[in-house]
């Protein structure tokens, strides 16, 4: 089953000769499960895809089918549902509440989720078991990371959603960030869709996608994936 399967979606913001064209017709399937990476230079499209898909924006047209519901049609209401019992989200800034610890920052999740993780499994996964009763400022940035990853899998999503999760991390913490989403993308079969810069993150996925001028310009399936610390910055 596809997660995800999109036709002719595009997306155009402003009008005339100001016009910027995010997305130009795509046509993707995404099958559910896998890990897949977005490549692309900045204003490639790449996050404006990322946030149609997961409801947070509106195509100008196209259709998007989440497994067999196009969600092009939903309602506010609908779509509000939808991130809520399906969708997770983790950016390059971790957006962590500074004045809640760790354990508490994931906690904001469960309490409005349908069906969540306990807040300490969801750190446990991260790999922040001794970590949970620490504030943010007392955590370095690859773990505050970790606690806005395990924040977005305590809802227990069917996907989620990774814009640049690394961005402002150093390669070494990059890549214990990048082994959590591969960790959890195995032993979770969430589907994991990683928005990054860093061409060497390619070798971590089922599927990478090259964007370019709002467009697909490339899919390559890896037959053999490496783990996260076994890739080269």
């Amino acid at each position: 089953m596809h997660a995800f399967k999109t036709i002719g979606l595009t997306k155009v913001y402003g009008e005339g000769e100001a016009a910027v064209h995010a997305l130009r017709g795509v046509d993707l399937e995404i099958p559910e499960g896998e890990l897949v990476v977005l490549l692309g230079p900045s204003g490639s499209g790449k996050s404006t895809l990322l946030n149609i898909l997961g409801g947070l924006d509106h195509p100008t047209d196209g259709q998007v089918f989440f497994r067999e519901q196009e969600i092009t049609t939903f309602d506010d209401k609908a779509l509000t549902a939808y991130r809520r019992d399906h969708v997770g989200f983790v950016f390059q800034l971790y957006n962590l509440m500074p004045s809640l610890t760790a354990h508490e920052n994931v906690d904001l999740v469960t309490e409005i989720s349908r069906d969540p993780m306990p807040a300490e499994e969801a750190l446990e996964l991260v790999g922040l078991g001794d970590r949970m009763d620490h504030f943010p400022a007392q955590l370095s940035g690859g773990e505050q990371q970790r606690v806005a990853i395990a924040r977005a899998i305590a809802k227990r999503p069917t996907v989620l959603f990774c814009d640049e999760p690394t961005g402002a991390l150093d390669s070494t913490t990059g890549v214990v960030v990048l082994q959590a989403l591969q960790d959890l993308n195995r032993d979770l079969n969430t589907t994991v869709i990683v928005i990054t810069h860093a061409m060497a993150t390619a070798a971590l996925a089922d599927r990478v996608i090259m964007f370019g001028d709002g467009q697909i310009k490339g899919i390559r399936l890896n037959e053999e994936k490496l783990e996260a610390h076994q890739i080269e910055w």
